[in-house]
């Protein structure tokens, strides 16, 4: 039996980016309340956690002591909407990244939430953790991105380096985890992943097979961009070609993920067509290669999607099966039946041929490039 910590409190969701954002903070309070229903936390060998705040001192293992003022400052000047530098230098303005109150100490928690995670695997206290308010793998050292104000995955794997841990970084989010490869771009002591919607069709526009790292990192960064409409049965055959051969030869003493759930065939914001089944079977696939297995959530902006999927993730993670029907208390707050998929998006057969064809493309110049041919 695994020893698992879930991190959460309520502060990681009251507040956010605005109630037009995507990035709802209800997603993690409809996750929450979903595995509470269903009594996932009242299992042997689980342990729910609040996060604690970061501190400055470990923001600055990955962010610039110039972003951590600013984004101090605007957080502070939101009430009054009179920031006293331009909030687009550091990325934040009107669309993705707004700046609002409380900003730094709700992201600074998220980070927190990471670090208590590491902090737990690298004791030995559990041998999974599970932060899902976290997976925020856009942003910068100095710059807010696509959602993410700090970067909390990089922020962790700094942390653990320091303590001597080798670590792998997978990341299944539909959009490229540019923000930690960045991180870790010119080191052989981090092994970055992604498995993502190819940039040409969607935010960030990175994340191509040749982006394969620089320096000593050269080799270290591996890409696999996926065409739209990339199924469950295409998107697995490409996981079990690259990333086992990848986490094996790389021997990794903890694996940090970040499981984006917005590959899911309903998402608003991208074009790949994974069901909840096929997701299961990539967090099952992730278990099964991590020793010691920091999870991390990430995107996902279906909220009938989200806290099904990240519940099936968590079910793997401590070892639970959850029955089918949703419980009741569930459905009268927030709707639906089924935890589970009960439907696929259906594919014209020359269009799924195709999109196979275009993966398996992808899949053997990643391999080329890194040495699995």
């Amino acid at each position: 039996m695994r020893r698992v910590v879930f991190i959460a409190s309520p502060a990681v969701w009251e507040r956010g980016h605005g109630p037009q954002h995507p990035l709802k903070p209800e997603r993690l309070q409809r996750t929450h309340a979903l595995l509470d229903e269903y009594g996932a936390f009242a299992a042997p060998g689980v342990r729910v956690l609040p996060p604690r705040p970061a501190r400055e001192d470990e923001l600055a293992l990955f962010h610039s002591h110039e972003y951590i003022d600013a984004v101090k400052a605007l957080s502070r000047s939101a009430a009054s909407d009179r920031p006293s530098f331009p909030p687009a230098r550091y990325g934040f303005g009107p669309g993705d990244n707004p700046v609002f109150a409380g900003m730094y100490e709700t992201e600074g928690l998220k980070v927190g939430g990471a670090l208590q995670a590491a902090e737990c695997l690298a004791s030995g206290e559990c041998d999974v953790a599970f932060n899902f308010s976290g997976g925020l793998h856009h942003g910068g050292r100095d710059r807010a991105s696509g959602f993410c104000v700090f970067n909390d995955a990089a922020v962790a794997i700094h942390w653990l380096l320091r303590r001597g841990r080798r670590v792998a970084y997978v990341d299944v989010d539909v959009h490229h985890g540019d923000g930690v490869q960045s991180a870790f771009y010119d080191t052989d002591r981090v092994l970055t992943i992604s498995l993502h919607q190819d940039g040409r069709t969607l935010f960030p526009g990175t994340g191509f097979v040749d982006e394969i790292g620089a320096g000593a990192g050269r080799g270290f960064s591996v890409n696999v961009p996926l065409p739209p409409l990339t199924d469950d049965d295409a998107y697995l055959w490409a996981f079990g070609e690259v990333v086992p051969p990848l986490l094996e030869r790389f021997q990794a003493d903890i694996v940090v993920t970040q499981l984006g759930v917005d590959t899911h065939y309903r998402d608003p914001l991208a074009n790949l067509a994974l069901t909840t089944s096929g997701q299961t079977a990539i967090f099952e696939r992730l278990g099964a290669l991590a020793p010691r297995w920091l999870a991390l959530g990430g995107g996902g902006y279906d909220l009938t999607v989200v806290p099904r999927a990240w519940t099936l993730a968590f079910g793997v993670m401590s070892g639970q099966t959850f029955p089918d029907e949703l419980p009741e208390r569930y459905r009268s707050a927030y709707g639906g039946r089924w935890l589970r998929d009960q439907e696929a998006p259906a594919l014209d057969p020359d269009r799924r041929q195709r999109v196979q064809q275009a993966v398996e493309a992808v899949v053997a110049a990643v391999k080329q490039r890194h040495g699995l041919a």
